[in-house]
């Protein structure tokens, strides 16, 4: 299949979805899945994908649903290409013929003491069981454990505080509970900094 001439990297079309996407404030990520997204499906049907008809949509879901795609992926896909069409396009029309997938919910697997203790004791060092005991305490995501400041671990309140994490918020998380207090983790953060850079200040805890 020969790839869109639309989607060549000096593409008008692209850079106006591109465009647009920054005006409504996409993340990095978002924008990277719709721009690898739209070229998939112009690659699927074989020819520029503002060509695209109501069959070659229907024929592009169902190619994902039998191929085993997870329903989180069909989705990313599918509001990628809702994008293309009723943004950059201006075709309405054909974005509804693409539904979104429902994905089943799962409750996650919730750890016990002992064995979020030996989590702890498997960490490389006090930076690491820290960075661990504060993201199982507080129910941070990864994100936003490494993005921590010094000056976000409130000690009077017993919480961090995040900024612009998941959908850019600023939260509150719940307070640090069982393993580490907030004066700990600040005490292996000067640790950290006195062993790495002695005398030197560093904002970002892990």
């Amino acid at each position: 299949m020969t790839s869109p001439l639309c989607y060549r990297p000096d593409s008008a079309r692209r850079a106006g979805m591109i465009e647009e996407m920054s005006v409504r404030g996409f993340s990095e990520r978002t924008r990277n899945d719709y721009i690898r997204n739209v070229p998939a499906f112009a690659a699927f049907i074989g020819r520029s994908p503002d060509t695209a008809t109501p069959e070659d949509l229907r024929r592009f879901q169902l190619h994902h649903a039998q191929s085993g795609v997870r329903p989180a992926s069909i989705n990313s896909a599918v509001a990628a290409v809702r994008f293309f069409f009723i943004v950059t396009l201006d075709r309405p029309d054909l974005a509804w013929r693409l539904t979104v997938v429902h994905e089943p919910l799962r409750l996650p697997a919730v750890l016990s003491v002992e064995e979020v203790t030996l989590l702890l004791q498997a960490a490389p060092g006090p930076k690491y069981e820290a960075a661990f005991a504060t993201a199982h305490g507080a129910r941070l995501r990864v994100s936003e454990v490494v993005a921590l400041k010094i000056s976000e671990v409130d000690s009077k309140r017993m919480l961090p505080r995040v900024k612009q994490g998941k959908r850019r918020k600023d939260r509150h998380p719940k307070p640090v509970a069982d393993f580490y207090s907030p004066e700990e983790i600040k005490r292996v953060y000067y640790v950290e900094v006195e062993r790495d850079a002695p005398g030197a200040s560093r904002v970002i805890v892990f």
